[in-house]
């Protein structure tokens, strides 16, 4: 990135999505209690290729990024659909603000990486909803076992990624370190805000 003009470089970005926010990448937080989250509580464990126990752990994720020194955080705001606090067109708006972000985060990727970051990674959050059942759930429920490696098997390889909470991100403190302020949702009729992180030099 030496060669690059930073501000040309954010610029180039945000003529895809406005609301990013650079940070250094030490200021992405991981840990091990993470997963637990995962684990003990999301229906998505064991059942989703961008999730745990497929997805990169906390000590994978700690050694990857420490060969960047910058990512960039991404914003994305969804409407509720509903003042009246309807359940189902929240979850279906929720489903389509993550998969939106997944797009994003990609999009956001190529065009880091065409822009003068070659390290470019993104990362989006929570499980993935590219498809309306993911193929590793459908190998399961034929009795077939599944490992990482049946990563093959998605049928969107090129825009899936694993989510950061997966590999263990502290998605609130890492926020919170780009200048976001992030809160938990108590109505269904409250606005949703979905983050993504790329990883860029």
């Amino acid at each position: 990135m030496a060669d690059v003009n930073y501000e040309r470089f954010l610029s180039s970005l945000k003529e895809i999505h406005q609301d990013i926010s650079p940070i250094p990448a030490n200021a992405v937080v991981v840990a091990d209690w993470v997963r637990f989250k995962c684990m003990y509580g999301c229906k998505a464990y064991g059942r989703h290729f961008c999730c745990p126990p497929f997805a990169p752990t906390p000590d994978e994720t700690r050694k990857v990024l420490s060969e960047y020194e910058m990512a960039m955080v991404i914003k994305l705001v969804s409407p509720s659909p509903s003042a009246t606090a309807d359940k189902d067109l929240a979850w279906e708006a929720a489903n389509k603000a993550k998969t939106d972000l997944q797009k994003l985060i990609c999009d956001m990727e190529k065009k880091a990486f065409l822009s003068g970051s070659p390290k470019a990674f993104g990362m989006a959050s929570s499980p993935c909803h590219l498809c309306k059942t993911c193929a590793a759930e459908e190998r399961l429920d034929r009795g077939l076992s599944v490992s990482r490696s049946d990563i093959a098997f998605c049928r969107h390889r090129g825009l899936v990624r694993p989510s950061m909470e997966a590999c263990g991100i502290d998605v609130f403190s890492t926020v919170k370190n780009a200048g976001y302020d992030p809160g938990v949702l108590t109505s269904y009729s409250q606005d949703l805000e979905v983050y993504g992180l790329v990883l860029l030099y």
